[in-house]
């Protein structure tokens, strides 16, 4: 039981390293005129198979309910964007915690994030149970 949350702690750890890196990435190569939208827009992209990584790593060595852990990854990002995403990248760039957690496409964001380890997670469970 620990084993399997440290597990799905790590497997959030990675998803979360993933998603902050494309998000940051995204302000080196400017497509858009509003860096801050692009880099949302690239974010829900790369959540996409960031996510569905996760879940796949965390499924193929341990066994959690999919909405248990969706609501772990979110946990886990949250407290890394805390401690780590806004003191180290939005303080220094003028942005702010009331900002950062104030903005609707952070929670748009969370609710993708959510549905996807919980759609792909159930899939992943059927499939191993087949």
């Amino acid at each position: 039981m620990i084993i399997q949350k440290i597990f799905s702690i790590l497997c959030a750890i990675l998803v979360w390293i993933i998603g902050v890196s494309f998000f940051l990435l995204s302000f080196y190569v400017p497509i858009l005129e509003n860096l801050e939208r692009q880099s949302n827009i690239v974010l829900v992209i790369a959540i996409i198979p960031s996510a569905c990584l996760g879940t796949y790593l965390f499924y193929t060595k341990s066994y959690m309910k999919p909405s248990a852990l969706a609501i772990t990854f979110i946990i886990v990002a949250t407290i890394l964007d805390v401690l780590i995403t806004v003191p180290v990248f939005i303080i220094p760039n003028g942005g702010s915690y009331s900002e950062f957690f104030g903005d609707p496409m952070f929670y748009a964001i969370i609710v993708e994030f959510y549905f996807i380890v919980l759609y792909f997670g159930n899939y992943l469970t059927k499939r191993i149970k087949a």
